[in-house]
């Protein structure tokens, strides 16, 4: 008789994917590609905002890959409901726009990534698997645009009482997930464990009442809490 599979070999579960876009052609084929990749399990699509809401409530995902530009209501909006309704549920934006005020509203929406759709299919899966680790991803080129903007708000003036809300091993790992390092990184950097650094990121989310470590950086950023080399 065969022996019993034990939990610890059992196989993970897949990571649970909704695809959001009014384009339909390209929205089935997404999901067919996605469908083919390794972990990943495709377990909806929908048409335009509200649809992409009601699913991700229905479904509760672990990632929507959502565009920003779409009928009756759009991606930012959609973002925002979803992450109210499914906190847990991380969200890429993925978009042909590359304008710079849609992906600051996409951060401040919740939004852990932001793609743009010229992305490889193997770009895509891997944001997908990056983002339900905790981490951020944006496009290249977008990350460019952002690092401009952050030099241009990391001037050196006095910096805000905002700091203060951050303890001093708080901004220590908020300097380094601004360069972009994740936990298993920046838990290396300070000789701390990866567990505390989950727990940093966490709390300094929560003292600033943020969503997202991309949006932490961001408003450090803006509030002159951290300066970016010239």
């Amino acid at each position: 008789m065969a022996a019993p599979v034990s939990p610890a070999s059992a196989a993970p579960e897949p990571v649970r994917v909704i695809v959001v876009d009014d384009q339909e052609l390209f929205r089935r084929g997404l999901t067919m590609l996605l469908g083919l990749e390794d972990g990943l399990e495709v377990v909806g699509e929908a048409g335009d905002g509200d649809q992409g809401i009601a699913l991700a409530v229905s479904t509760a995902p672990d990632v929507v890959l959502l565009d920003v530009r779409m009928p009756r209501r759009s991606g930012i909006e959609a973002c925002l409901a979803i992450k109210e309704s499914v906190p847990a549920t991380k969200i890429i934006m993925l978009t042909v726009s590359d304008e710079e005020s849609d992906l600051y509203e996409a951060v401040k929406s919740g939004a852990s990534g932001y793609l743009l759709k010229d992305s490889s299919i193997e770009e895509v899966a891997q944001a997908v698997r990056v983002v339900v680790e905790g981490q951020s991803l944006i496009s290249p080129s977008m990350a460019v645009k952002l690092i401009d903007e952050f030099k241009q708000m990391s001037r050196p003036e006095r910096r805000t009482a905002a700091n203060l809300r951050l303890t001093d091993r708080e901004m220590d790992v908020l300097r380094l997930v601004a360069l972009g390092l994740n936990n298993r990184e920046v838990a290396r950097r300070l000789t701390i464990s990866e567990n505390t650094v989950k727990n940093h990121v966490r709390n300094i989310l929560e003292k600033l009442q943020l969503h997202s470590r991309m949006e932490a950086v961001m408003y450090a950023f803006k509030e002159k809490l951290l300066e970016l080399p010239s």
